[in-house]
């Protein structure tokens, strides 16, 4: 089970809704739906609770349910991942149901998938593994531990890039490779190949349990939705807000800080997004060895409170444009 941490002091300010409802899906495998029209289309696939702690990705595939909208074209899926994880969630210690046995998001490597570990999140990934074979588009609905601006998750390949700028939604796009730790879903399989038309996003919508991430995640599935022509535009309008959105701006990541020791700190409490302006700014130690921004104007992107050896401390970024 997940440590506590920190961000347990944070509000929750969402209510995790009745997922039970959804367990018997149509497609042999439990909490998956899919949906086919009977007009070609794309296969999209939208992911909720790969984190049993992220409620507002749950959220906004049970209002779709709920809502009635289906595919205009083409096929769409929706998979609840992680739900052991997400039936233990407690909002009097909210962190501790992130997962059963380990990060359901690190373990969608071939190796992983393919060899002998035998946890939780193995088990249902290799559970879920013919469903995510089976799509074309990803959406994998996320969120994260500090109040900060939501981010598009886009991987480092220029197919990922375009996708995000034309969903233009979140406005700050994050271009990166993933983690040391272990392969996420949206770097799996064709989603990672620059020949494959298959494609994939990971947003990250806000602080886990503020109540605008599932805001951010109905916008942005419904963007998705619409861009790809499963959902059509009149179907889309009524629920998206009335506003003009930001032009996106891209952060490639430069460096991911991977733990290697018992004793790593860093000199301040960092949120994200902070932009520290001159290369060479101690940002903390790991045993000896100072971290260190690597060039000027260097963006910080969700940096973590789950300290230990082997996990992403932290990734340093730059704007692009």
């Amino acid at each position: 089970m997940s440590p506590a941490l920190p961000s347990d002091d944070m509000p929750v300010e969402l209510s995790p809704p009745d997922i039970s409802v959804y367990r018997h899906g149509n497609v042999g495998i439990d909490h998956v739906h899919r949906f086919t029209s009977p007009e070609p289309g794309p296969h999209v696939l939208l992911t909720a609770v790969v984190h049993g702690n992220e409620l507002c990705g749950a959220i906004a595939l049970d209002w779709l349910m709920r809502t009635g909208l289906r595919p205009r074209c083409g096929t769409l899926t929706l998979a609840f991942c992680n739900v052991e994880a997400y039936a233990r969630f407690d909002p009097a210690a909210p962190t501790r149901s992130r997962f059963v046995d380990e990060d359901f998001n690190r373990v969608w490597g071939v190796d992983v998938l393919d060899g002998p570990r035998d946890t939780s999140e193995t088990r249902r990934a290799r559970a879920l593994r013919p469903v995510v074979d089976a799509a074309d588009f990803l959406l994998d609905i996320h969120s994260m531990q500090h109040a900060t601006d939501p981010l598009m998750l886009c991987g480092p390949l220029d197919k990922g890039r375009a996708w995000a700028r034309r969903i233009g939604y979140p406005a700050m796009i994050v271009s990166d490779a993933g983690h040391a730790a272990g392969k996420r879903m949206r770097d799996y399989g064709a989603f990672g190949d620059p020949a494959s038309p298959r494609n994939a996003l990971l947003v990250e919508c806000g602080q886990h349990w503020e109540r605008a991430s599932a805001e951010v995640a109905r916008e942005t599935m419904l963007r998705v939705l619409r861009d790809l022509g499963t959902l059509a535009p009149d179907d889309v309008a009524p629920h998206l807000p009335a506003v003009d959105r930001p032009p996106a701006r891209l952060i490639e990541i430069t460096e991911a800080i991977t733990v290697a020791t018992d004793d790593f700190a860093f000199t301040r409490d960092y949120r994200g997004m902070e932009v520290i302006a001159h290369r060479g700014t101690t940002l903390g130690h790991d045993g000896n060895r100072p971290i260190v921004t690597p060039h000027d104007d260097c963006v910080l992107i969700m940096p973590s409170k789950r300290i230990q050896p082997g996990q992403t401390a932290v990734r340093l970024g730059r704007f692009v444009d």
